[in-house]
């Protein structure tokens, strides 16, 4: 991920990990295309990407591959990773999902420099 990327996409461990390596800060969307409320949440989440100078990747992890090493239950779920670790997580809701004023609110808690 260099200084042009806004949001990157991932679709297995070893890339998230090389973006994790170079990158101190991101917010992190873990989701699955089959999901109907990350398909609802994932135009926002990448809204709020172009917009920001700030670091943000998508996983997805439709084979439910990944999720475990994060403790990810509910897709979609946000992650605000520093320098490897979770700092703050954003779970979504069985059966309701996330939404934009919750994406909004978590962003702005997350000391992106």
């Amino acid at each position: 991920m260099n200084a042009n990327d806004k949001c990157a996409l991932v679709h297995n461990n070893h890339d998230l990990h090389e973006i994790l390596k170079t990158t101190d800060h991101v917010i992190t969307l873990f989701y699955a295309s089959w999901c109907p409320f990350c398909v609802r949440f994932l135009p926002i989440f990448k809204k709020h990407a172009e917009g920001d100078g700030q670091s943000f990747v998508i996983v997805q992890d439709d084979q439910e591959t990944i999720a475990d090493q994060y403790s990810v239950k509910v897709y979609p779920t946000v992650l605000f990773i520093e320098k490897g670790v979770i700092s703050k997580r954003l779970d979504g809701v069985l059966g309701v999902g996330l939404d934009e004023k919750q994406l909004v609110e978590f962003v702005s808690k997350c000391p992106l420099r």
